[in-house]
């Protein structure tokens, strides 16, 4: 069985027409996508890459990592929602290699064949997020980079990614998110040493709801990205 929760690729399907639409549901993924895309960067100097986007939903980082100058394929389960990446890279002239295909099975076909992979909020919305991160593992070089971001799992962030996001500041739909899912650091971390990719560095991502901007903090609280190489 592949590793999807068919309930959570149904509810982004239904949502797929509103992926590019930047006072929308997605409005936080559009407002964090330069804070995340410069990190990536900062970090692995995408330009002239082999780079994977895993999860991409609408295409709106790996786009935006496209124009970096990466070669760059997005790969997500939710057909609906990569017709309108295809949609909007045709028009905003963007070339990325969009596939409908698990990661799991994306390792068996390809490994070793990325110098980045990138996994942004997707853990967290499939039955086993290690088999994801082992599977990020088989597909990136050795030497090569791979970056997760998801949700801590303690009261902050419940109170802050559900509660507030999703039923205060309205910034996301309800039910978008089961805090049962959230990961801790250090069980992230622990899933990465097990597949052979080497700790980096992390960083927490808050949002500021009265200038209504994300920033990029030490906090890892609540979202935090990890970035991890591959190794030798």
């Amino acid at each position: 069985m592949a590793n999807v929760e068919v309930a959570e690729v149904n509810k982004f399907a239904e949502l797929a027409h509103q992926w590019w639409d930047q006072q929308g549901v997605f409005k936080p993924l559009h407002q964090l996508n330069p804070l995340r895309l410069s990190y990536i960067d900062s970090r692995a100097s995408l330009a002239g890459k082999q780079v994977l986007d895993v999860g991409c939903g609408g295409g709106i980082l790996s786009e935006s990592m496209a124009q970096r100058g990466a070669q760059v394929t997005g790969i997500d389960l939710a057909e609906k929602s990569l017709q309108v990446a295809q949609l909007h890279a045709l028009e905003a002239n963007v070339q990325v290699d969009y596939r409908c295909v698990a990661v799991e099975a994306l390792a068996q076909e390809k490994p070793q064949a990325f110098d980045v992979v990138t996994c942004m909020e997707m853990l967290e919305h499939v039955p086993d997020p290690a088999s994801v991160v082992r599977a990020c593992a088989a597909l990136v070089k050795p030497g090569g980079h791979v970056f997760f971001s998801t949700l801590n799992r303690n009261a902050k962030a419940y109170l802050m990614a559900v509660v507030g996001a999703e039923y205060v500041l309205n910034l996301l739909p309800k039910g978008t998110h089961d805090y049962s899912k959230f990961i801790k650091p250090s069980e992230l971390a622990a899933w990465m040493r097990q597949s052979g990719l080497e700790l980096q560095h992390q960083t927490g991502l808050t949002y500021h709801p009265f200038s209504k901007q994300y920033a990029l903090t030490v906090d890892t609280s609540v979202n935090y990205m990890l970035h991890a190489i591959k190794e030798v």
